[in-house]
């Protein structure tokens, strides 16, 4: 038997020297996102099993076979989220947030899928998602794509690409998935075990393959936009026109499907090149009818997700992250009544100025010992207090990093001395 317990295959600690990047994503994030005049919404994690087989579809991978579900004490089917925009759709038409109303919304949190763990891949993974309700037309679909473009630049992600395509309307896709059938159905014997199940339960599915032996297949199949309505062709060349005003590079990939059921009309997806099989991280588009599908009145929505593990993985690859965790000061006491005093004179330092990082030494220990300390944190100050500075209501400060001389400062003058010798100001 072990002799300790290990995290559950697929579900990552996130270390110390890792959160400064999912700091950075994340303000970063919600920077770019009050800039766009969004609002947070904070969702559970665990829904209710019958939510996700309405809206991802349930012929597919991640009902069928990913989806973390159990049964509660009262014998309900509930699961932990494999997505967030069905959460966020349920909780908008529950709390009466789509009724003749327009929302910019945008969450994170964990994802939980059964998946095989890969690096870019995890059980237990992280998104950032936004949705936004009550908006029709491709304006605001560019809009939407700008803010991720904004958001790369401000993290100063490089090699993103954005692919980009249009599912049209319910109508056109039932006229086009008859053609992609017929052309499936000509070529069987070439559809692995996956596509021949999903021929009739979600045939535009199978373009989403990535089955090396199927590629030819899925290239020489029917093209969707040849058989798009006039309106979706018209929204999709709009948004076109406007992403080529906003100088927004992308490539029409007309394969590009989405995997899950609810899309229509644009998709897209930002992918990159330098994270192995795993490339997109960014991916949504429009899902006009799943407010509808879930009991609501029909709404225009459109959102997207990004993976936070992936896009870390090329924030760690691309910045240059200066960080210091190291404290500022170091406060060595030793005599009595020095631990009371010296924790007191921190306090008063934090109500100054928060950005001050102290650490009060703990555990007492003599002056050789606490100094060790103080060299060990890193701290580039000492402030030394005993009874005699108590007595003069002062503090010795030693520079652990240079040679210089020790200097006696009173506690009233001691904050501001510190913002200015630590360049806080």
């Amino acid at each position: 038997m072990s002799k300790h317990i290990q995290a559950v295959r697929g579900m990552n600690d996130i270390l110390p020297q890792e959160t400064p990047y999912w700091r950075l994503l994340e303000d970063t994030a919600r920077r770019v996102f009050e800039a766009y005049s969004l609002e947070e919404i904070r969702l559970p994690i665990v829904e209710k099993t019958d939510l996700f087989k309405r809206t991802i579809g349930e012929v597919t991978d991640i009902v069928e076979k990913e989806m973390y579900t159990f049964e509660d004490r009262n014998g309900d089917s509930l699961t932990l989220r494999p997505e967030g925009t069905a959460g966020c759709v349920r909780g908008c038409i529950e709390n009466g947030l789509t009724h003749n109303q327009i929302q910019r919304l945008w969450y994170k949190g964990p994802m939980f899928r059964h998946e095989r763990p890969q690096k870019g891949r995890y059980r237990q993974f992280h998104q950032i998602g936004v949705e936004f309700f009550g908006l029709a037309g491709p304006d605001i679909d560019a809009e939407l794509i700008m803010m991720t473009a904004r958001l790369w630049r401000e993290l100063g992600l490089q090699n993103l690409q954005l692919q980009l395509n249009t599912l049209g309307s319910a109508e056109a896709r039932i006229a086009y998935r008859d053609k992609l059938v017929a052309y499936m159905e000509e070529n069987q014997d070439q559809l692995d075990e996956d596509s021949q199940r999903r021929l009739n339960s979600n045939p535009l599915r199978i373009l989403d393959s990535k089955n090396p032996a199927m590629q030819q297949l899925i290239v020489d199949a029917p093209n969707l936009l040849e058989h798009l309505d006039d309106e979706s062709k018209q929204d999709f060349d709009q948004l076109c026109a406007l992403l080529d005003a906003a100088g927004i590079n992308y490539e029409i990939n007309p394969r590009l499907v989405r995997g899950l059921d609810y899309y229509n009309k644009t998709v897209f997806e930002w992918v990159t090149d330098q994270l192995g099989a795993q490339g997109t991280v960014c991916a949504g588009g429009r899902f006009d009818g799943l407010v509808g599908q879930l009991g609501g009145r029909d709404t225009p929505a459109l959102g997207f997700a990004m993976g936070i593990e992936r896009l870390v993985s090329l924030l760690q690859d691309q910045v240059e992250l200066a960080v210091d965790a190291a404290p500022h000061v170091y406060l060595v006491m030793a005599g009595d009544g020095t631990t009371q005093a010296g924790l007191m004179l921190a306090e008063r330092l934090r109500d100054i100025d928060t950005r001050l990082r102290i650490r009060s030494n703990s555990g007492g220990g003599s002056f050789k010992v606490q100094f060790k300390r103080a060299d060990k944190s890193g701290a580039q100050l000492a402030l030394i207090l005993g009874e005699e500075e108590i007595a003069r209501e002062c503090v010795t400060v030693k520079d652990l990093r240079q040679d210089a001389e020790q200097k006696s400062i009173d506690w009233d003058e001691l904050g501001s001395y510190l913002q200015n010798h630590l360049n806080l100001n």
